[in-house]
């Protein structure tokens, strides 16, 4: 008697489109309708934003064991450098454009100085710990991803591939 193969995992095709705020809530939606353990995409073109909206995306990505697959159809930058360096596959085309930096602070928000004071401890740990955290995520050229970030540099996709970090997809 033959074995029946099994069909192919289903693989989603995520779309990371324009700044965090925008496309965070699309794609934690879209996560959870990856199964755990399975395989999804994303198709990433985005300046970033909102670090925490990038953490909340990846943690989503590693709690569910989910093999990622990013590629960069445009723009990869700031945060959404976090979710792209998660991915166990990199794709970039020669045209891809990474803008590496540390965290900015922003708020709108009235706050007292003694609320400041301990927002700015809070945000410098932060900033530490989100560099520390994509350097692991990489996993490799971790002195020139640091580098990169320290300098606010913008890599292109034949950099990126160079740096052993990213696989290049001609167009």
């Amino acid at each position: 008697m033959a074995k029946k193969k099994k069909p192919p995992a289903e693989v989603s095709e995520i779309a990371v489109v324009g700044e965090v705020d925008d496309w965070e809530a699309d794609v934690v939606k879209e996560l959870l309708d990856v199964p755990v353990g399975g395989q999804c995409v994303f198709y990433i073109d985005s300046a970033g934003g909102s670090v925490f909206g990038a953490l909340a995306a990846l943690t989503l990505l590693r709690y569910r064991k989910i093999t990622a697959t990013a590629v960069v159809i445009g723009e990869c930058s700031s945060a959404a450098i976090l979710l792209f360096a998660g991915c166990r596959q990199r794709l970039v085309t020669p045209h891809s454009t990474l803008l590496f930096h540390r965290m900015r602070w922003q708020s709108d928000k009235r706050v007292a100085a003694g609320e400041a004071i301990l927002w700015a401890q809070h945000f410098d740990e932060l900033e530490k710990g989100i560099d520390d955290l994509q350097a692991r995520l990489f996993g490799a050229a971790e002195d020139q991803v640091r580098a990169w970030t320290a300098s606010g540099h913008y890599v292109t996709g034949p950099q990126i591939v160079a740096a052993g970090l990213a696989e290049l997809l001609e167009l």
